[in-house]
């Protein structure tokens, strides 16, 4: 018995060596057929990929999703990600004359809600989580500009609460279920973090900025408020850290209008003070968290404005009727220069939005009808910028963005790359 039990066991254990030996020979076929490609070729060959077709090469292998996931690899696409414009789109009701059912109106496909998921990474119960009025919601969408021509893009998330920053693929955003409660999140991979809450302030006396460190790389929001005296306030948290830090705002009557998104650059937050006639910007150091005045090379008016323009602070002014010009600003304590002046196509209502990153093209919005216009430096020329499909989106809040695959907690390779 014992000896028919050995041969049966012996004869299953040749079977598994046999059926082992012809996978390993099969998985050596297959590999014949599908020539080597070295790590780095992979990597630099994914790195050029967009980011919609990027998310979904992480999944085609083990392989593939470590070389994406790694922090040097996220830099590196970064880096070569180009800038876009970052809103929000108001869920519209159904026509009047429809019926009640119409006027819900139906839920894109594969949209999360960003209140929902965030409750639901806190672990609050299926049943504890609000009823959300379909209404009330936006979605996040941004604006990609390329080659004079400007198309919607889609990330499929819906919110309640404004978009208050953003920094290299990360959004900052208002969370309306807690009052004064803020979230970050990357829209690319849905990842979101609840920050505490911090100090409570009406919207129109109060600033938010998100800014990397250089000397740690960690994300730092900063919150700049003003007190019923008019003394300014300014308290930062370390994102994926549960405590606020008080720092010493600027001196009285330096700022008097948060009307302006603050602009980081050269290791910076920077402010334009008031709302015209501003003579100097307001900067804090985002490593030391000391606020600093720098003088501008004339008064601001309420056309002009900064950016950030290829790492550094821009101030970009109407000289003339019929001339723009740009100061480079390349760090603190240093002198503006005069780098730019254009001549064509100018119009006294454009206000200077932001700067294209890899192209490097300015971008201005006109007042009178909301119209995007494009400088290209190499050409000279000022070019309106035409949407591919409709008009553009009603909205008073777009904010420079990135779309990247940037997390608060990727710390390593990490560079200053924010908009």
């Amino acid at each position: 018995m014992a000896k028919a039990i050995g041969n049966k066991n012996a004869s299953f254990l040749k079977l598994v060596v046999e059926r082992a030996l012809s996978m390993e020979e099969k998985k050596k076929q297959q590999e014949a057929l599908v020539p080597y490609l070295p790590k780095d070729c992979i990597s630099n060959i994914l790195v050029r990929l967009p980011i919609d077709s990027l998310q979904r090469s992480r999944l085609v292998c083990k392989a593939w999703y470590t070389i994406i996931n790694s922090p040097i690899f996220i830099d590196a696409h970064l880096r070569r990600s180009e800038s876009v414009l970052i809103f929000l789109s108001s869920i519209k009701r159904g026509s009047l004359y429809s019926s009640p059912m119409a006027l819900i109106p139906p839920e894109k496909p594969n949209t999360i809600s960003v209140e929902v998921k965030s409750l639901q990474s806190e672990c609050v119960p299926v049943f504890g989580l609000p009823n959300l009025s379909p209404f009330l919601k936006s979605y996040i969408q941004c604006l990609e500009i390329n080659d004079g021509k400007s198309k919607i893009g889609e990330y499929n998330i819906s919110c309640l609460g404004n978009i208050r920053a953003t920094c290299n693929g990360l959004i900052l955003l208002d969370d309306k279920l807690k009052k004064g409660g803020l979230i970050v999140m990357n829209p690319v991979t849905r990842k979101l973090i609840a920050l505490p809450l911090g100090t409570l302030f009406p919207a129109h006396v109060e600033s938010y900025g998100m800014a990397l460190s250089s000397a740690t790389g960690e994300y730092k929001v900063i919150h700049l408020f003003q007190d019923e005296l008019g003394f300014i306030g300014c308290e930062t948290l370390i994102v994926g850290t549960r405590l606020w830090s008080w720092v010493n705002g600027p001196s009285f009557g330096l700022v008097s209008w948060f009307g302006c998104e603050p602009v980081s650059a050269i290791g910076a937050m920077h402010w334009v003070p008031h709302i015209d006639h501003s003579d100097y910007v307001v900067s804090m150091d985002v490593d030391e968290e000391k606020f600093h005045t720098t003088p501008l090379p004339k008064s601001c008016r309420t056309h002009d404005g900064i950016i950030e323009m290829g790492g550094f602070l821009s101030f970009v002014t109407h000289e003339e009727v019929n001339q723009i010009d740009i100061w480079i600003l390349k760090g603190l304590g240093e002198a503006w220069t005069k780098q730019h002046s254009i001549t064509m196509g100018c119009i006294m209502d454009m206000f200077p939005f932001f700067s294209l990153r890899m192209k490097g093209d300015v971008i201005f919005k006109r007042e009178e009808d909301g119209s995007f216009y494009a400088y290209d430096f190499q050409l000279q020329v000022m070019t309106r910028i035409e949407m591919e499909n409709g008009r553009f989106p009603l909205s008073c809040s777009f904010l420079p963005h990135v779309n990247s695959l940037v997390s608060w907690s990727s710390r390593e390779g990490s560079q200053d790359l924010c908009n």
